[in-house]
């Protein structure tokens, strides 16, 4: 018995690919490559396209106040600051197999934005 050709083609499930930017940002510099480097072994575990880490700038902010609460006495300084850590994370996937890579337990004190572009 032949093959019967029906004139149809087979449905494909097309998935839609997005491109996915994560943006990490964190005061500190080891839980923050720590997240990195998970996130990037899981988007490659699963075989996706991915450009990153991108170290952006670190942004320093400075406090400089006066010792003293009433004003009297020697002028003493205190000089205070704060560096914020940023890094991105550029996929090519599908926004289901996003999910499943950031699922991974996220350490404290950083934070994740996710951006998803149409590609």
């Amino acid at each position: 018995m032949a093959f019967k050709d029906t004139g149809k083609a087979p449905v494909e499930t097309e998935v839609a690919i997005h491109r996915i930017r994560i943006t990490l940002t964190s005061r500190n510099v080891k839980s923050l490559e720590k997240v990195c480097a998970d996130l990037i072994r899981g988007a490659k575990e699963k075989n996706l396209k991915v450009k990153g880490p991108v170290r952006m700038p670190t942004k320093t902010l400075r406090i400089t106040t006066r010792k003293t609460p009433c004003g009297e006495g020697s002028k003493t300084w205190d000089r205070f600051q704060m560096r914020i850590h940023k890094r991105l994370i550029d996929l090519h996937s599908p926004s289901e197999i996003v999910k499943q890579i950031t699922s991974i337990s996220i350490e404290p004190g950083v934070e994740v934005e996710v951006t998803i572009a149409d590609a």
